[in-house]
């Protein structure tokens, strides 16, 4: 013979049920909602474009097979222009390095005094928070086009940029790490005496030093993406030098520079990889 289950329980069973349901229905309206709204912006890019979306996508690789095609016609001609652009491939990898390093250390200060649990000012936390919001509140795109129509073109309005956006990229992701450590090396430090200084030096940075390099090397690959880019605005390094080359359809000078640039992300890639898997103790073996 069954024995009938608790009231209690088939209640609590119940509201599962009906909370269940419930997800579901939301679930099925939130995804009703996007599709409406990518319906209606393909329909108002189609009236306001020259030609509809489809025939846009079967053009969509003639440019780059125009490229290949280029690059065939000049045959193995193009192998030299590797050298020629590897100085605009370095005055990239360069900004991009100074600009992560500048970050980077921004981000340290601004995160450190954005943790709650290191600073008592409220007051304080609040305002390193809301600026690291600011800082990531503009792409990198338009601050340095702003940038740039105030100092010219150059490296530096990019470089600022960057590093801008950086700080408060990394403080948010370094304010979390702050926030997840084991207080008890600090509580120590504070019983003996230690001021804020000590206690972030020898509680603080040891737990987290890993992570902080972890961070900062995955935001270094961030950033040569983000310096290519920027170069399409006239902000220096290879990514002008490729605009200019698309502009006027030089194939060969284009591949070039794609395989630069691809080796170089690959690179980067690898080599991150490898310093993060020594910095939390995986091993040196890289994966492809």
């Amino acid at each position: 013979m069954a024995l009938a289950a608790p009231a209690h329980l088939m209640a609590i069973e119940t509201e599962l049920h009906r909370q269940t349901r419930q997800r579901a229905l939301y679930s099925f309206l939130a995804i009703a909602i996007m599709v409406g709204f990518i319906i209606v912006g393909f329909e108002a890019a189609d009236e306001a474009n020259a030609g509809g979306f489809l025939q846009g996508f079967n053009q969509l690789l003639d440019f780059p097979l125009e490229l290949l095609r280029l690059s065939f016609e000049a045959g193995w001609n193009w192998f030299p222009l590797l050298v020629e652009y590897f100085p605009a491939l370095m005055e990239t990898i360069h900004m991009a390095m100074l600009a992560t390093f500048i970050g980077f250390v921004g981000a340290v200060v601004v995160s450190l005094l954005a943790s709650q649990n290191l600073v008592k000012s409220k007051l304080l936390v609040s305002a390193m928070r809301r600026f690291m919001d600011f800082s990531r509140a503009f792409p990198e795109l338009v601050l340095a086009m702003v940038l740039l129509f105030l100092m010219g073109k150059s490296a530096v309005p990019a470089l600022i940029a960057i590093a801008f956006h950086t700080i408060g990229a990394l403080g948010k992701l370094f304010s979390e790490a702050n926030e997840n450590i084991d207080m008890r090396p600090v509580e120590g430090l504070t019983a003996t005496g230690a001021n804020w200084f000590q206690q972030i030096r020898y509680g603080v940075i040891p737990q987290v030093l890993p992570n902080y390099l972890s961070y900062g090397l995955l935001r270094l690959e961030i950033n040569v993406r983000a310096s290519t880019i920027l170069g399409f605005v006239g902000a220096g390094g290879i990514g002008e030098q490729l605009t200019a080359n698309i502009q006027w359809t030089y194939g060969a000078d284009v591949t070039a520079i794609f395989v630069l640039l691809i080796t170089t992300i690959i690179a980067l890639d690898y080599i991150s990889r490898w310093v993060r898997g020594r910095l939390i103790g995986v091993g040196s073996t890289v994966e492809g």
